[in-house]
């Protein structure tokens, strides 16, 4: 099988290309990405010449078209995905999610390839602290920032290529995932590496809001599971049942630093920051049989916190840069 992989030097996406490699050694690897500030060649670089990796914009229709031509898949992890980003500048969050899911679905549609689109929980909006219900396929959507507003879009041109033009396509919508090689403007490996430089965590407002929390390695399996088994049109929602409020998940980087669980800072809020994250995916386990390795939070934290610890190379020339950057525009933490 040839693969052709959206956004795969991004955080998502470079471990789902590390996981293929290790666990689909038959698979052949291309790499489309825009090398932007958010993704990094050298997430891939361990691998060496067993992939083929290509500079380039998923809106670039004529080369979209022919890395689609040469594949027999496609998996498209491509995205602007910060939030706090797309309330700057809503553009480049247009233009990549759904002007360049637009374009993967023209060539797709072209040459009869297979289509894997790949989403986020935040569609679907928020839900409140106290509600026991979580998110399902059947959720209707209502997103909440540029980001998942273009996200939702992206998923629903998916969906309408599909049933106007028999687009093969399978789409999940995934939780928050930690893990390897994720860029340190986002809050567990800013946390992470703020706890490794001695500097205190920081929380915006309260700490309560709620995140449902998947390793990647987990959200990439689950993947794979839906290429192999899913049905075709359908969507399926990938989570591992780790909801934390981001105060317990600021104290579990701190334990797993060994530092004390009370030496954090708060933070003014953001504006709309939402409330609670939370799926269900009873689907995926039951009908495909997927389960979670990393069932237990602490235990993916404190793998994760060894990755950084041992690979202060990967991410410190991005730290100081971002810190910078914050630091220029008085801003303390990021989180989505």
């Amino acid at each position: 099988m040839r693969i052709l992989v959206t956004g795969g030097a991004g955080f998502i996406g470079a471990n789902f290309v590390h996981w293929t490699r290790q666990h689909r050694p038959e698979v052949e690897v291309t790499v489309l990405d825009a090398l932007t500030y958010a993704s990094d060649g050298s997430s891939l670089a361990p691998l060496g010449d067993a992939i083929t990796l290509v500079e380039g914009d998923i809106t670039d229709a004529a080369l979209v078209d022919r890395l689609v031509a040469d594949s027999d898949l496609v998996v498209h992890f491509a995205a602007e995905s910060h939030n706090d980003n797309s309330l700057v500048d809503p553009s480049p969050f247009l233009q990549t999610n759904v002007i360049g899911t637009y374009t993967i679905l023209e060539a797709v549609r072209r040459h009869g390839v297979r289509l894997h689109h790949v989403s986020t929980d935040e569609v679907y909006g928020d839900l409140a602290l106290d509600d026991p219900a979580r998110f399902t396929e059947d959720t209707p959507y209502n997103p909440s920032s540029p980001y998942s507003s273009t996200k939702a879009a992206s998923d629903l041109l998916v969906r309408a290529w599909v049933r106007s033009f028999g687009v093969q396509a399978t789409l999940s919508n995934c939780s928050n995932n930690y893990g390897p090689y994720q860029h340190v403007e986002k809050f567990i490996p800013r946390q992470i590496t703020n706890g490794i430089d001695g500097l205190p965590a920081k929380l915006y407002g309260d700490g309560l809001n709620v995140r449902d929390w998947i390793h990647v390695d987990d959200h990439n399996s689950a993947v794979w599971t839906i290429i192999d088994k899913g049905r075709l049109g359908e969507t399926y929602l990938i989570g591992a049942d780790g909801e934390q409020n981001n105060k317990q998940v600021v104290q579990a980087i701190l334990r797993a630093l060994g530092q004390p669980e009370d030496s954090y800072e708060h933070v003014t809020d953001r504006p709309g920051h939402d409330l609670r994250y939370a799926i269900d995916s009873t689907k995926l386990r039951t009908e495909l049989g997927w389960a979670p390795q990393y069932a237990d939070f602490d235990e993916g934290l404190k793998a994760t916190v060894a990755w950084y610890r041992d690979n202060e190379a990967w991410w410190r020339p991005m730290k100081d840069r971002t810190e910078a950057k914050y630091a220029a525009a008085g801003e303390a933490v990021t989180a989505r």
